[in-house]
């Protein structure tokens, strides 16, 4: 079932961000945009590399009012030793989610419930909290968190240009389609 379209569900968690244990909910997600990355757990393998790549897009992101939230099914204890262990997790300013109830990735359908892990899934919500972007991948494919910046881009494009959508590898400047009539068989 697609979560695009929908609003957030409630919940509240622990988590790590800069030193700190903090609680966050649903709240969080809301009055900005932002980047929900489900990966499946602390200490493993691709894992590190996504979320260093998704620190490298932080400041670009944090520029379009967007804020990142990390989350997998290990505690918030666990993260802050990941971050304090690892060179590419020691780097991570945003907010690490712990899941361990696995409420959050049941929520956003994104459980393994065989072997009790999150999947890979991204999800990019609006400042209302409705999901405006999903993807999921299998557990050996990494992401390239780059590709959220243009997502980001173009859903606050068309949030804010109402009748307007971005085409296929669209960027900010280039031209948008409005449909109608007139573009049936033209494109």
């Amino acid at each position: 079932m697609s979560l695009v379209g929908k609003e957030i569900g409630g919940f509240k968690a622990q988590a790590f961000r800069q030193g700190k244990f903090i609680e966050v909910s649903q709240d969080n997600l809301k009055g900005h945009w932002s980047i929900v990355m489900f990966y499946p757990a602390d200490f493993s393998f691709v894992c590190p590399t996504e979320l260093e790549d998704l620190q490298e897009q932080y400041g670009e992101l944090k520029k379009l009012d967007t804020e990142i939230f990390s989350v997998s099914t290990d505690t918030h204890f666990v993260h802050k030793a990941w971050h304090d262990n690892s060179d590419a997790v020691g780097k991570i300013e945003y907010t690490m989610i712990g899941d361990p109830s696995q409420t959050i990735s049941r929520m956003f359908d994104v459980l393994d419930e065989e072997q009790g892990l999150a999947q890979r899934g991204t999800f990019i919500i609006d400042p209302e909290g409705v999901v405006q972007s999903m993807e999921i991948n299998a557990d050996g494919i990494g992401r390239n968190a780059s590709e959220y910046i243009d997502r980001v881009k173009a859903g606050r494009y068309v949030a804010d240009h109402p009748g307007e959508v971005c085409p296929a590898k669209w960027k900010e400047g280039e031209d948008t389609l409005t449909p109608g009539l007139d573009l049936v068989g033209k494109i």
